[in-house]
């Protein structure tokens, strides 16, 4: 299978390719579509200027289910495909959360949830201080991971500065634990932060709100996905 030729009806066999008791299958499931429109459509991202200080950052903050990240990782040819084969063995880079230091592509090493949100704001404030003020840094969470005090803090202090190069994608699928009164996106907006709700399936509105960014203030994407069953 050539990489060039990879596209998004691949990622079935790719996921397929991925085995064993910790995949957390409903976690990549819920992702998958937002991850590929992500690299397919808008970062500013290749394996052929991974290190780029002008690209695109993404983080995968809900990082305790990567399957669907690598294989996205595969398909964009950060990684190559015949390694999705031996996920989570001894000596595989492809660990069941993913690595920084080990997989190109890979911005931040992630898995304890919380920890996205504080590292994204940090990220564009170094890149600021760097005097690059184009790269863009797109943070996935999930809506149950939102119930840390981290993100809060975090998503409070980049309102309140106007990150405008900051992106939260908020993966909807109803595990939060309480619920909140003006709903996922109502949190955000109180914040300061520009906000947009949309189905996490539909490719073309995921595309559409994922570029309609703001440079004076943050945006959230909230991607709406039914729970597995």
């Amino acid at each position: 299978m050539s990489v060039a030729t990879l596209g998004y009806g691949d990622l079935p066999a790719l996921l397929g390719r991925l085995t064993g008791d910790e995949k957390h299958s409903p976690s990549a499931h819920s992702t998958l579509d937002v991850l590929w429109v992500l690299y397919d459509r808008v970062l500013r991202v290749s394996p052929a200027f991974a290190d780029d200080p002008a690209r695109d950052r993404f983080l995968l903050s809900k990082g305790h289910g990567p399957m669907a990240y690598y294989a996205v990782l595969a398909a964009k040819g950060f990684i190559p495909v015949d390694e999705l084969d031996r996920f989570g063995d001894f000596d595989s880079r492809l660990g069941y959360h993913p690595d920084h230091v080990l997989i190109p592509g890979v911005e931040i090493s992630s898995g304890s949830l919380g920890h996205g949100l504080g590292l994204g704001v940090g990220m564009v404030l170094g890149l600021r201080a760097l005097g690059l003020t184009q790269p863009r840094v797109v943070v996935l969470v999930g809506d149950a991971e939102l119930d840390e005090a981290s993100n809060h803090e975090a998503i409070h202090f980049a309102g309140a500065r106007g990150l405008g190069a900051l992106t939260a994608v908020v993966i909807d699928n109803h595990s939060r634990s309480y619920p909140l009164e003006r709903g996922l996106g109502g949190l955000f907006e109180v914040a300061g932060w520009d906000v947009r709700e949309v189905s996490g399936r539909d490719h073309a509105a995921l595309q559409s709100a994922l570029t309609a960014t703001s440079r004076r203030r943050p945006s959230c994407v909230v991607a709406a996905v039914e729970p597995a069953r």
